[in-house]
Order: structure tokens, then sequence, then C-alpha cells
């Protein structure tokens, strides 16, 4: 573990939504406690103060042509900046920043800023699920996915709604300085289990409200009720008596997603509920359909932000 200090710029803004910086940067200012050596930096386009979305200002540190290199960008999203075209010296700022930084990240709409700069053609990526379909529509180039709480993909990692900033960063100081600083930091600031945004308030074979008469409607309940089961394409295909490529159109018509990322989806969330009821890793992981513990910790990290150990650590953090 190196004793390098990183340095993490925010790229503030005009409307900036608060939380989205502060829930961040106190991640890390608790993860220096703990053996983190992380210098958070507040930089705007212009080296001004910014005012954020709850009417309080923030002050920069730096302009954007002042910062040097970073290891790590964050661009926060702000409340109505995807429904104008973005200012000049903003997207100049985002171009400035990720030109050789280590990592980039957004929080929520933050996403658009990186899209529109070209950052995420081609790659996987999510923004708050409100903004799902015009992140579709703005950015065809972009791999767009809808369900996760973050999505990293290469050096660039993209958040979802607004709190997803605090699981973002977890995950950070979890890749950074390992899982144990991260826990430390999870139990000194009694982070509670709380998903934000649709993403996961409900499960997901509530969400898709696939009508009871659908032909898919058997197939997702026995899903739901036996996750650990073979569900490859070829197996639902043969249990709905349906070949493969109508079973994947049906799937997307009736769920807006493809088979594999629905079964995903309810096995992801399986697991949650096992180790909710003091299941094992290993154990839930072979239950729910995973098979080993790291197929599990790799879908997790994608899904929920964090690793299976991380997540039972939160969970005891809960009163």
């Amino acid at each position: 573990m190196s004793d390098r200090s990183r340095a993490i710029g925010f790229l503030i803004h005009d409307s900036v939504t608060m939380i989205d910086v502060a829930g961040p940067a106190d991640v890390f200012h608790h993860a220096n406690a703990f053996g983190a050596h992380y210098d958070t930096v507040l930089v705007s386009s212009d080296g001004r103060a910014k005012r954020a979305s709850n009417g309080h200002y923030l002050t920069a540190e730096a302009a954007a042509g002042e910062t040097g290199v970073l290891d790590t960008v964050i661009v926060p999203g702000a409340y109505g900046m995807v429904s104008k075209p973005f200012e000049e010296g903003l997207v100049e700022a985002v171009s400035h920043l990720t030109n050789d930084a280590g990592r980039i990240a957004s929080v929520c709409t933050g996403a658009f800023l990186l899209a529109h700069g070209g950052l995420l053609n081609y790659r996987n990526a999510t923004t708050h699920w409100t903004q799902v379909e015009r992140f579709r529509r703005s950015y065809p180039l972009v791999h767009v996915v809808p369900d996760a709480l973050f999505v990293q993909d290469g050096s660039i990692i993209t958040s979802a709604g607004i709190s997803s900033g605090v699981d973002l960063a977890l995950f950070m100081v979890e890749e950074d300085y390992g899982p144990d600083v991260a826990r430390a930091v999870v139990r000194q600031m009694v982070i509670f289990n709380q998903r934000p945004g649709g993403q996961s308030q409900h499960s997901v074979a509530v969400r898709v409200g696939v009508p009871r008469d659908h032909v898919l409607r058997k197939l997702l309940d026995r899903i739901t009720a036996d996750p650990g089961a073979d569900y490859s394409i070829d197996a639902m295909a043969a249990m709905t008596n349906l070949s493969a490529s109508s079973l994947a159109r049906l799937f997307q018509e009736g769920t807006n997603t493809s088979p594999g990322r629905y079964v995903e989806t309810v096995r992801i969330e399986a697991a949650q509920a096992m180790l909710q009821r003091g299941t094992t890793v290993a154990a839930a992981a072979a239950a729910s359909g995973f098979g080993s513990a790291e197929t599990m910790r790799r879908v997790f990290t994608q899904k929920i932000g964090m690793s299976p150990s991380l997540y039972l650590e939160r969970l005891l953090c809960q009163p």
C-alpha cells in the first residue's frame, strides 16, 4: 500500500447537487483517519465560487487550468443541467481535468458531461434513473446500464442518483486501500444500507410489472422462487417452448432487459436477502445461483457498489 497522497478534484458548477460533492468528500476525509492519503480539491471552470442547488456557495480552490494532473476527477451532477446546452467553459474544464487523470468518475447527471466530451463512447455507463432514457437518446454511442448503482468501465466510473456518490467513494477507498479501510469508514460514518432512486427500492419482479396472463409470467415467477436453478437461454427457451430468439424478444418487450440481465438482477436481490438473514457469503453465492463467492463479489461490486463483505458490514451498522 503506497503512502503517496492521491489528489482528487471535484468539478463544481452552478446548481451542483451539494451531496454529490459533500458525500464523497466526507468519505475520503474519514478514510484518511484510517490510513488513506487523499487530498481533495474543489475546482471550477474559472476558479470562482459556485452556488449549489440548495442555495449555499462552494468556494473553488483552483481553476481547471491550474490543478495539474489529478489522480481522480469527480464530475457531480446538477439540477436542470441536462435540459439546456452545456456552457462552453464547463465543457472545456471537463476536457482539461480528465485529459491526464488516472481515474474519472461522475455522480448522477454528471455522466452527461462525460458523455458530451466523448469519454463514454462505446463504454458501459449509468446515470440517475429518471434520466436514463434521455441519456440513451442523447448519447447513442454509450452503452447505458439502467439498473446499476454504479458502473466501472476501465478507468471511468459512473454512478446513479445523488447518494450513490457515497457508495462510489467507498468503492474507490476499497480499491485504493483495501476493504478494511472501507469498513472502518462505514463504521465511523454509520452509513445505512439504503439504496437511492427507483433502481433498487423495489424488487425487479415488481418493477417490470409483467401481467399475470403474459407468456413470461410463469417463467419470471419460477426464477424468483428458485434463483439457483439453470437459467441459460437454452434452458429458459425449453421451459417456455419458445426459441431462444423469441424468448429474448419477449424479455425485451416485457421487462425492458435481456434474459441474462434479468436473471442476474433476481440473483443479486436473492443474495442480498440471504445476507440480511445471516447467510454466509459462500452459502448465498451457491443458493442464489452465482456458484462461487468470487463471481458474486464481481457482480455485487458492479450492481450494488460494494463487495459482499462490505455490504455485510453496512448491515451491521444499521440500528
